[in-house]
Parts: C-alpha cells; structure tokens; sequence
C-alpha cells in the first residue's frame, strides 16, 4: 500500500511562541510517496534517510501489536538537508502506508508521537495550515486552508543537519531575543489565513525570515527580499534551520519568475532554482 505526504519550503514562521518553540506550516505540492509491502526482505546497507522510514515502519507495525517483515520504496521530489520537511513527508508516509497495508487507520495524532520519537518533526501531515510545535508537538493550531500562493524556490548553499541544529546550545537564548518579532509574524500570518489575506502572509513570512538572519544567516537574503518584491511578491519565507527561500506570490507570472531567477541566481553561482510550487493543504494523502 501507498501514501504521499507534502513536503515544505521551509516554514511561513518558526521560533518561540508564548515560550514554545514552534512553527507554521508551509506545506508544497511536492510530495515523498512511501510503498509498503509485507515480503521478506533482504539485510542491506541503508541511508540515514531510509533508516528513519525503515524505524518509522517498525514503529508503527509495533503500534498495532504487529511483527511483520516488510518491503518499501520512496518516491520523493524533496531534497533532503535543505529545510524542505522531506524527512518528516518520508515519515507520515510511511506511518499511513503500513497503516493502510494492515487494513488499519492511523490517526494524524498517532503519526506525531511516531515521528516525534525519531527526530523533530514538521506539522504537514496535520490538515490544512497549522502552528506546530515542531520539538513536543505542542502547540498545535490550526489556522485555516490554504490560499492560492505560489512559491518560487531557491537553494542558497550546502545541507544543513535538522538534529545538530536544534542542539545548538545557544538556540533558545537566540529564539527568546526574537521572540517579540516572532509573536508578530505569527498574529500577522495568522490573521491572513482568517481573512483570506496573502498580502498579510507575506508579511509576516518576511519578518520571520528576516528574525531568522540572527540564528541561520543566509547571505544575499535581504537582496533576494528586495528583487521579490520589486517583482511583485508579496514576500519571502526561509527553511529556518535549513538552506531554501520562497519568494511568495499570488499568481506569479513566466515574465515574474524569469527576472526573479536571472537577478537571483546572478548574485552567486552557488544559488539554484529549485522549481515553483503551490502552497497546498497538510494531509497524508
């Protein structure tokens, strides 16, 4: 049995939140596709990345009192290391495709817990557009369905790794300066997605990818900002522990992106544009 989950370009916001650390889904119409079967396998060498699908299987066969051998494939348009949630689609698949393949349903509740004791988790396979607590899984809001936004991504350097960041030993102190920032890009996102308002979207996306420079600085961000939005974006949003940028637009035209990729891209040759896509709702599907 098959399940597809939504990647992300980054997050909308993230940081701390009332003392919680959190953020706001940005779930894209790329997805990571994990099969399951239940066949002898074969011991072989794996990724680290097939590893955490492999452990996300096993936990979830032992969450239905179950000891199966199995197979599985992914199928996935997400890099990985880029801040672009592919771990976590490649997990919430995984979970909802053995789920299925044993006639059984999982809840979104059930793939948290399951994807929260393998490594810090982004909130896409909760419907819709939610805040999450990315570290506990608290808070979880949901703030509305997608608007129709499309994303123009590009990729501003190397990998980074999800767990050595959120160990970072000065993070917190970092996230408790921004925090005033942050609480405003939150209310500023949150009140565009319960007015049906990309513009306020933007904005708050933009105030926290700017907040973010102080925690993973990405050069050339502001230059980026300020081509978007003399290309009539309403703004950016970052991979806030990874390495992509979306230019946020409400309908974005050939001639708009062209001059976005040339200018970008010719600010340095070590940044690539990735592709377009839509801003969707969360969900394994």
């Amino acid at each position: 049995m098959q399940a597809s989950a939504p990647g992300s370009c980054g997050e909308l916001v993230q940081g701390l939140l009332d003392g919680q650390n959190f953020l706001i889904t940005c779930p894209i119409s790329w997805y990571s596709s994990v099969r399951v079967s239940f066949e002898p396998s074969q011991e072989q060498c794996l990724s680290a990345v097939f590893q955490k699908t492999q452990l996300a299987i096993k936990k979830t066969l032992a969450y239905f009192e179950q000891d199966r051998e199995f197979t599985f494939t992914i199928d996935s348009k997400l890099p990985h290391g880029k801040g672009m949630a592919s771990s976590s689609a490649d997990i919430a698949a995984a979970c909802v495709a053995t789920a299925r393949a044993l006639q059984q349903q999982i809840s979104p509740q059930e793939v948290e817990k399951i994807a929260l004791s393998i490594e810090p988790t982004d909130g896409i396979f909760y419907k819709g557009i939610v805040a999450f607590g990315h570290l506990s899984g608290h808070p979880n809001e949901y703030l509305g369905q997608a608007l129709p936004l499309q994303i123009a991504i590009f990729d501003t350097g190397t990998a980074v790794d999800t767990l050595s960041f959120n160990k970072r030993p000065d993070l917190q102190e970092l996230n408790r300066v921004n925090a005033p920032q942050i609480k405003k890009a939150y209310e500023l996102v949150k009140l565009g997605f319960r007015t049906n308002n990309p513009a306020l979207i933007g904005q708050g996306a933009t105030l926290s990818a700017m907040a973010n420079q102080s925690i993973l600085y990405k050069p050339y961000l502001e230059q980026m900002r300020d081509i978007a939005l003399r290309s009539g974006a309403l703004g950016v949003n970052v991979a806030h522990s990874g390495t992509v940028v979306g230019l946020l637009f409400e309908g974005l035209t050939e001639a708009q992106l062209a001059a976005c990729q040339r200018d970008i891209v010719a600010l340095d040759d070590k940044i690539n544009f990735l592709g377009t896509a839509s801003l969707v709702n969360g969900g394994v599907l």
